[in-house]
């Protein structure tokens, strides 16, 4: 798992209010202790409302509101996939299938979407 998802994965648990051991949280994420520990003093250091420290837990402190259009790089993989499947296997919402693709390629670049794997005026 890459950094930037495993940070992404580690806000979203500690979204809940509770406090989670490192130990917690590295079953969680499949990795070892220590790295959640650098990982959490990471995201520390950047600003974000993390406390804690080894051995009793971190929890986040204040609530972090994170924007819908957020999603990591397999959520948006999944969410390409499943729109060429309907693009592809239902006439009747194919064009709404590409039009909202193209969308996503419009709002989230990072989605890797190229403007040739989708068009709306191709119809």
């Amino acid at each position: 798992m890459k950094r930037d998802a495993r940070l992404y994965d580690l806000v979203q648990i500690l979204r809940d209010g509770k406090l989670h051991t490192a130990e917690e949280l590295a079953a969680s994420l499949g990795v070892s202790t220590r790295t959640v520990w650098r990982d959490m003093a990471m995201m520390a250091a950047t600003g974000l409302p993390v406390t804690g420290e080894r051995g009793l837990g971190y929890i986040l402190r204040s609530p972090l509101m994170l924007p819908p259009t957020v999603l990591t790089p397999d959520e948006l993989e999944a969410l390409a996939c499943g729109l060429r499947h309907v693009e592809a296997n239902d006439p009747g919402l194919a064009r709404a299938a590409r039009n909202l693709l193209y969308k996503i390629t419009t709002l989230l670049p990072q989605a890797g979407i190229g403007p040739d794997d989708m068009d709306p005026a191709d119809e």
